[in-house]
């Protein structure tokens, strides 16, 4: 009888078991590894691999050595690490002043040349209920990394706390002081409507006339003011009745220049506080017949392209718009530390809408 052979069971092959090597013995270095050889947080690498500017340069070129040194190659994940919100800076604003929007952009871009960031912008209505609820969707939407806020919103407390509140960065933009340092450029309004009204008298004008902002602008209140403790201070009382409440646009300066040219006596002498309104007083003074400056001088604000298109051209307040958005998106980008005021004082460009009076 012929047995069936054994059946036997091959031996079971053992696994052997995986050696865990650090990363610097197999030479792949991590993002942890460059954050512990230079001595600053992960966060950090990942703020210099996104050429963030929230990064002290010494900083920088450590951890890049470092970076060089070990090879180290960024896991793609890695690069969104540092923000929670996104490489975008919100110009936020309503003002009715195009030129104005426009210069200010100019800035913020200037700042932001050859950085990681862009612009965005938001234009509001600060008159409508819902505004401040639509600043918040538009920040939270686009995870912004910070807003600049510029007259009239940057005047509103209730914005800039629902910013606090929701932990976005601002930096607001205003001719008074109205918040920390840190979040504050001032532009000194008052100061030149003071210089504004020194010049006129010194020319020798008694009958002056003053064509404001809207009253819920900050801007409008201080130049407007200014402009009255100047003239006190020579002497001249503004009368109420040769003030008249514009809009910052070109048709209330016609209005404004018509209401005041219409008074007896008649100004020889009217200060626009922006330059939109100033050239409609000088389309209301040619309707009227009458000569600039020869009959009657103008000022305006601003300094703006337009006032030297107009003709003759306008004696007017330069403000460094430009140059203000500049320097708050740096400030806005910089650590938060800022403890000195940055403040803007704008001053008198004399040109040919200004004359002695006849």
């Amino acid at each position: 009888m012929t047995s069936k052979p054994t059946s036997r069971k091959k031996p079971r092959a053992s696994r052997a078991v995986p050696m865990v090597v650090p990363t610097e013995v197999i030479g792949k270095t991590t993002i942890n590894d460059i954050a512990r050889l230079a001595g600053v947080s992960k966060k950090t690498v990942s703020r210099v691999l996104n050429n963030s500017p929230l990064v002290r340069e010494d900083t920088r070129e450590r951890v890049r050595a470092l970076m060089q040194q070990r090879s180290y190659e960024p896991d793609p994940q890695a690069r969104g690490l540092a923000f929670r919100r996104s490489f975008l800076v919100g110009l936020v604003f309503d003002n009715p002043t195009a030129q104005y929007i426009v210069n200010m952009q100019y800035g913020v871009l200037d700042a932001l040349q050859g950085s990681s960031f862009e612009l965005v912008v938001h234009p509001c209505d600060s008159r409508s209920a819902g505004y401040i609820d639509g600043v918040r969707r538009f920040v939270t939407q686009q995870k912004l990394f910070g807003v600049i806020l510029i007259p009239r919103v940057s005047e509103d407390q209730a914005l800039a706390d629902m910013l606090t509140e929701i932990g976005c960065r601002y930096v607001r933009i205003a001719s008074i002081r109205l918040d920390q340092p840190g979040h504050m450029l001032q532009t000194q309004d008052r100061l030149a409507g003071v210089e504004d009204a020194h010049y006129l008298e010194s020319l020798g004008h008694k009958q002056l006339g003053l064509i404001t902002g809207p009253k819920r602008y900050r801007s409008a209140i201080e130049r407007g003011e200014g402009f009255s403790e100047g003239l006190t201070r020579r002497g001249i009382a503004l009368d109420p009745r040769y003030v008249y409440e514009g809009g910052y646009t070109f048709e209330s300066g016609v209005a404004g220049a018509e209401h005041l040219l219409s008074l007896n006596p008649r100004p020889t002498a009217i200060f626009a506080c922006n330059d939109e309104m100033a050239a409609g007083v000088y389309k209301a003074a040619l309707r009227m017949g009458l000569s600039i400056p020869g009959d009657l001088s103008v000022i305006g604000y601003d300094d703006s392209p337009l006032a030297s298109q107009l003709w003759p051209s306008l004696t007017t307040i330069r403000l460094p718009v430009r140059d203000v958005g500049r320097q708050a998106t740096q400030l806005l980008l910089s650590e938060p530390t800022q403890t000195a005021l940055i403040s803007v004082t704008p001053h008198l460009v004399v040109r040919d809408s200004s004359q002695p009076p006849r």
